[in-house]
């Protein structure tokens, strides 16, 4: 008996043994079981048959007639399409045993592991063993080479029979043996493939027999398939034979082996039109989005170009707090979509162009670059908005500081008019002795004087006025209203004066004397008292300031008038003397004095009140300059605090950029690990984002203590909010292009290790970093990868051609995606308009147009009617109704044609 177990050891042997151990080799101890045993014998029987036909001889007992070796040997020329040695014809065992022999010596060739198995056993009829060999031969020669999906021999056809027959009722292939005892799964592969042939509605579950015979009987006589097995053994077997079973199904699944074109091409174009409408609705996805952002920028672009102003600060401020909420709440999710919005129409335009589609072109109005432009308008309404409203405070802040200003000295003013008209126009000299009428004189230039030095206070409430008028003071009429008054009065009282003084005049010829002392002390007495006047007006005087120097200021002023408080002091104890004076001589000279001084109203007893008062406000107004200063000290702690925040985040932002900037160029690794590495680094970045927010509220309170300027730092929160969206996109533009590469990779079939290589050429030959390469920079780096382009003529024509290919526009530079798409389409095969038409003429069964019912029966039923929705009837000679022209729809999906 010869071993065959060395032929194991002969090249090529493994991938025969793996499919035999899978098969777990020969179980002899099964073929004890007299119902399988005669189940193979009768299937290997007729298999061995269907092929020795071909040759014009068949067998009609297996362990008998393949004992001289010579049919064995024919079988094994029938099934292989090769000559094996030629057979001694000699009738001796010795004879029969070298046949046989160089039977198994050939099969052992084809790396079939035989175990246990000799010629003598197969010469002498040994049955078990004779089954055994021919199981071994069907393995190798009928099932060895059917593979679905990368299985094993005998897990692919399990994997192709329940694929087939997934759509019927009641078949459920899980095995070679039980699945198959009611007979339907055997029908359902024969309907599957030849509708025609079977009613497979009209069969019964419970009706086995009936079942079995009719697949049997139909793919006999149809299919070219002998019977192999009785009905009435599989149904009468508890568990029927599984060798037996896949023999036969394997018959089946050589008969219809052309059908597997058809499934081929069928997943083909499922894969075509999977990524078609993918690719739709990304394209719908883009349109919604681009839409749903650019009306939010239309709606809201009006709001901040609406510069209507408020009457008063608070409106304001109201305002303000409106805009940050927008800035703080409303504005960042849209920063968020806009972002999204061009990573998807970069990760759009890449799966197209890796898919050989045309490049999507959205609908007018909705590009990138309309969307930037509408993006960068509504920067600049904000920027606009924003400068607006602080503009607006400090206006109104200074209006209602210049209202006030007016409404005091207004106030003043119309106290001093109360009554001078009056006192004008009264005729009292008329009665007067001589010396009355001088003092009505002296009173009069009093008078006159005191009237000028209010003129400076007429003329500031009219500028005053003036101001509040240019810078559109919402209450002017009121203030213009009121100033006219006091103008018309003041003309009046000058009117009046000049009036009296000319009839004080006329008499004056007829007046003596006047009291001297009276009168220095009118004249001393009025402008002091109106000093005082105008220093009470200082002391109250509002101001407002921005900065410490300005209080500083306004400190050293406070601090200069009080330094001249001694010297006014002594002037008014110099005008009370001068009244104690006349007291003194009424006293020595026995003059009864008949009351007020005549020259005057200003009493000592007013001169002493106003001073004290003024000596009241002068603390006052001490601690309101403190209180200021105080303010501006805790404004400038403000400005310190903002600008070391805003310098770190501003340094943040700045190292940040560049080490994006670094990233892109080192990234090392597989790029799922850079893309983890990358959203890892994005996720760091986001931490930051409560930083961002800590500095958003310190600049709210910057804002709300109305502070405008910061010499501590350069930075505005206007630059740094940009500086963070700017870093936030640059991080997920980066994710977009590992995630794109990704695609490329994937999409394309090129390896990790060639993208790796790629992208290490491009970089090294990227000597600015700018991501793009030069014409003669670009040459370099396809020459370090192999490609022949220095050859003066040749190399230089196939350069251009190139170039032609990468930089279309001819703009000089080369990015790196555009070399990825190149080296991907000269390493990698891709589906293509003609791969397409291929696929649907082997559906079509090679006519030139195909109908609905096919496509429903080969395509998945929504890819199915996909199809029949977008292809348009076939216009042909040769059509029938209802045809469907498959050839302008494969083209269109590639942008060839339209639609």
């Amino acid at each position: 008996m010869v071993d065959y177990h060395a032929a194991n050891n002969q090249p090529g042997a493994g991938g025969a043994q793996t499919y035999m151990e899978q098969e777990n080799d020969w179980d002899r101890d099964l073929l004890l079981d007299p119902a399988w045993e005669k189940q193979q014998r009768k299937t290997f029987t007729a298999w061995c048959n269907s092929h020795l036909r071909k040759a014009g001889t068949q067998i009609e007992n297996i362990e008998e007639d393949f004992r001289d070796g010579l049919k064995l040997m024919l079988l094994l020329e029938v099934i292989s399409g090769e000559r094996l040695p030629k057979p001694e014809r000699g009738k001796m065992r010795v004879h029969k045993i070298n046949n046989v022999n160089k039977a198994l010596d050939f099969i052992a060739s084809k790396g079939v592991k035989l175990v246990s198995i000799g010629a003598e056993e197969i010469v002498d009829g040994n049955a078990k063993m004779t089954l055994g060999m021919i199981w071994t031969i069907i393995l190798r020669f009928a099932i060895q080479d059917i593979s679905v999906e990368e299985t094993s021999a005998k897990e692919g056809l399990l994997l192709w029979c329940q694929r087939k027959t997934a759509p019927y009722k009641n078949v459920n292939v899980q095995n070679f043996h039980m699945s198959w005892k009611d007979g339907l799964a055997f029908n359902a592969l024969i309907h599957r493939h030849r509708p025609d042939l079977i009613d497979y509605d009209s069969l019964r579950k419970e009706d086995a027999v009936t079942n079995l015979n009719n697949a049997f009987e139909v793919a006999e006589k149809h299919l070219d398939i002998p019977k192999m097995l009785d009905a009435e053994d599989i149904v009468g077997t508890l568990r029927p034979d599984e060798k037996a079973i896949m023999t036969y199904v394997s018959c089946f699944y050589h008969a219809f082996s052309g059908a597997q074109k058809a499934e081929t091409a069928a997943n083909r174009i499922c894969k075509v039109l999977a990524v078609n409408q993918e690719n739709e609705q990304m394209m719908e996805d883009y349109e919604t989005l681009a839409s749903d952002l650019l009306e939010w920028i239309r709606r809201t672009i009006p709001w901040l170009e609406n510069r209507v102003p408020k009457n008063t600060v608070t409106e304001m401020q109201a305002k303000q707090e409106d805009f940050r909420d927008y800035r703080c709440v409303h504005k960042p999710p849209k920063v968020q979509e806009k972002c999204q919005l061009e990573i998807s129409f970069n990760t759009l335009q890449t799966k197209l162009r890796l898919s050989n589609r045309p490049a999507f072109m959205p609908s007018e109005g909705r590009m990138v670059s309309d969307i930037n432009g509408a993006w960068h308008t509504l920067e600049g309404a904000e920027k606009g908005y924003e400068e607006w409203i602080l503009n607006e405070i400090r206006r109104l802040e200074r209006l209602e500081h210049l209202a006030e200003k007016f409404r005091q000295k207004a106030a003043i003013h119309e106290s001093w008019t109360d009554g001078k008209e009056a006192m004008l126009t009264q005729r009292d000299y008329e009665t007067s002795t001589l010396s009355e009428v001088k003092a009505l004189l002296r009173k009069h230039e009093a008078f006159e004087s005191d009237l000028a030095a209010h003129q400076d206070r007429v003329e500031q409430i009219a500028a005053i006025a003036q101001e509040l008028n240019e810078l559109d003071y919402y209450d002017s009429a009121r203030v213009n209203d009121r100033c006219a008054k006091i103008c018309e009065q003041w003309d009046s009282l000058g009117t009046l004066t000049h009036k009296r003084k000319d009839s004080l005049e006329r008499t004056e010829k007829q007046l003596e004397s006047i009291d001297e002392l009276y009168l220095e002390y009118a004249k001393r007495a009025a402008p002091f008292n109106n000093w005082m006047e105008g220093a009470m007006e200082d002391l109250q005087d509002m101001f407002i300031v921005h900065n410490i120097e300005e209080i500083q200021g306004l400190i050293s002023a406070h601090e200069q008038f009080k330094s001249t408080l001694a010297e006014a002091n002594k002037e008014r104890e110099a005008i009370q003397n001068i009244q104690a004076e006349v007291q003194k001589i009424a006293q020595s000279n026995g003059i009864k004095l008949s009351g007020a001084n005549p020259y005057t109203t200003i009493t000592p007893q007013s001169i002493d009140g106003k001073w004290e008062k003024a000596m009241e406000m002068v603390p006052q107004r001490d601690h309101a300059l403190q209180d200021e200063l105080n303010k501006q000290n805790s404004n400038d702690t403000l400005r310190k605090t903002f600008a070391t925040q805003a310098n770190a985040v501003g340094q943040y932002i700045q190292d940040k950029m560049e080490e994006i900037g670094r990233i892109s160029i080192e990234m090392n690794g597989t790029l799922e690990d850079q893309l983890t590495n990358l959203k890892d680094y994005q996720d760091s970045i986001m931490s930051y984002a409560p930083e961002i927010n800590k500095l958003e509220v310190c600049h709210q309170s910057i804002q709300e203590a109305l502070i405008f300027d910061n010499q501590y730092t350069s930075y505005t929160m206007e630059h740094l909010r940009v500086g963070w969206e700017q870093l936030l996109t640059t991080i997920a533009r980066t994710i977009n292009e590992v995630e794109n590469q990704i695609l490329t990779r994937d999409a394309k079939g090129i390896s990790q290790e060639q993208l790796y290589e790629y992208r290490t050429s491009f970089n090294h030959f990227d000597k600015d970093h700018s991501g793009a390469l030069m014409a003669e920079e670009f040459k370099a780096c396809l020459i370090s990868l192999g490609y022949d382009v220095e050859n003066e003529k040749q190399g230089e024509a196939q350069f251009n051609r190139i170039m032609a290919v990468v930089d279309p526009n001819g703009s000089g530079a080369v990015t790196f995606q555009a070399f990825i798409d190149y080296m991907s389409r000269e390493t990698t095969d891709t589906d293509t308009a003609d791969q397409v038409i291929a696929s649907f003429k082997i559906l079509a069964a090679d006519k030139n147009y195909i109908l609905a019912d096919e496509l429903r029966r080969e395509l998945p039923p929504d890819q199915a009617e996909y199809c029949i929705a977008r292809m348009a009837p076939y216009a042909g000679p040769d059509g029938v109704p209802g045809a469907l022209d498959y050839m302008s729809f494969s083209t269109a999906l590639y942008g060839e044609s339209d639609l």
